[in-house]
């Protein structure tokens, strides 16, 4: 029969120590009373802590309950301590463990056990990339006042000086960072900052404060340095710009100035390597001919020597033919008539220079052009034999 069925007098199964709860037959169906499982509880753990066993005295029952109090108090109390001397770090962390406030060690990523109210860990993330950014106000070298902001990125490289050997890392890099942007800006001119020197002045501003940090001890590697900004005060803001515009004006005559020389310069110097060059062909063109003519003089000469008359009219003849062959008029000499002379009407107006604007003769005005030379050529003609008749008359 079950422990809780109607009726289960002295049942050994009730789990609430009941047994002889209920002596009276209309008790037996009441549920049990939690105050005195409550108790019974409380005597298992004294038994389990050595707290001894519950007696029917008042005395008794107060020194049990207090040791049962205590020994709950001591499985939560090493419950707490249990959870708190476990701990894991994650692949980017690094631990540093302090132990009853003195550096024991440095441990990495997974998990880790430690001594409970003992031990100190400070968890330091060494692969994130930090961004520090500072707008500062300063004078240049030459008194000019400028407005730079700056942006450096870091990371922590040695988590133990990060966490120990400086108070406030952060802080420290900030303090760091202006005195070497103020070092740097201070030693260069305006336009160094403002214009091409920038890339320059973030090195310079890097390795000063690398120095810095190192010399700080706080861990901190800075990876990159960069000038974001920098430009004059809002007050003289007109002033700058247009300063700028004229060095722009400036630098843009002096390219085009450069690009005209570049392109003029060659040429005159190709136009004078080629006069040279024609004047250097035109004196060897010349001596060859000379040369050649002289030969040609000597050997002429020889035949001459040879055959006098025939050489004279071999000369005699080319000499003729060569003057008549740019000649555009013909004198032909009649034997017992008058000389005649043939114009070539088709050679001169090929060597007569067009006019601008015409296209050239057609075959009407070389017929008007030929009668107009005919009825000149009777006209002389007649000139002529009136003339003779008269010579003759006389």
């Amino acid at each position: 029969m079950a422990w809780n069925e109607p009726g289960g007098k002295g049942n050994p199964n009730d789990p609430w120590g009941n047994n002889n709860r209920g002596g009276n037959n209309n008790r037996g169906n009441q549920p049990p009373d939690l105050d005195e499982a409550l108790k019974q509880l409380m005597d298992k753990l004294n038994g389990l802590f050595g707290g001894g066993k519950r007696n029917n005295n008042s005395n008794g029952g107060s020194t049990g309950g207090s040791g049962g109090f205590i020994g709950i108090l001591v499985v939560v109390l090493g419950i707490v301590l249990v959870f708190n001397s476990v701990y894991t770090l994650d692949e980017q962390e690094r631990g540093v463990v302090m132990r009853l406030g003195k550096y024991q060690e440095t441990v990495n990523p997974g998990l880790h056990f430690k001594l409970p109210l003992l031990d100190q860990v400070i968890a330091v993330n060494t692969t994130a990339v930090r961004t520090l950014e500072i707008r500062e106000r300063m004078l240049t070298e030459d008194e000019n006042i400028v407005e730079v902001e700056l942006n450096a990125q870091y990371r922590v490289a040695d988590p133990v000086s990060f966490a120990l050997r400086i108070e406030q890392p952060e802080r420290a890099l900030q303090v760091a960072a202006q005195s070497a942007l103020r070092h740097e800006v201070g030693s260069a001119i305006m336009d160094q900052v403002l214009t091409a020197g920038r890339a320059e002045l973030a090195d310079r501003i890097q390795i000063r404060l690398q120095d810095y940090l190192g010399r700080y001890q706080t861990g901190m590697v800075l990876t990159n340095v960069n000038i974001k900004d920098a430009r004059p005060p809002e007050q003289v803001r007109a002033a700058f710009d247009d300063v700028q515009v004229a060095k722009l004006d400036k630098e843009r005559i002096i390219n085009e100035a450069e690009a005209y020389a570049n392109a003029v310069v060659p040429e005159a110097r190709g136009r004078a390597q080629r006069q040279l060059e024609e004047a250097r062909a035109y004196k060897e063109r010349l001596i060859a001919r000379a040369e050649g003519e002289a030969e040609r003089f000597n050997k002429l000469y020889a035949e001459y020597r040879r055959a006098p008359q025939v050489t004279r009219e071999r000369l005699y003849i080319e000499s003729v033919s060569e003057v008549y062959t740019n000649a555009s008029k013909v004198l032909v000499d009649v034997k017992g008539g008058n000389n005649m002379m043939y114009l070539p009407l088709d050679k001169l107006m090929q060597n007569m220079p067009a006019a601008p604007g015409s296209t050239g003769l057609t075959s009407a005005d070389f017929s008007r052009l030929t009668d107009q030379v005919l009825n000149e050529l009777r006209t002389r003609q007649g000139a002529t034999q009136t003339n003779t008749v008269r010579r003759e008359g006389r």
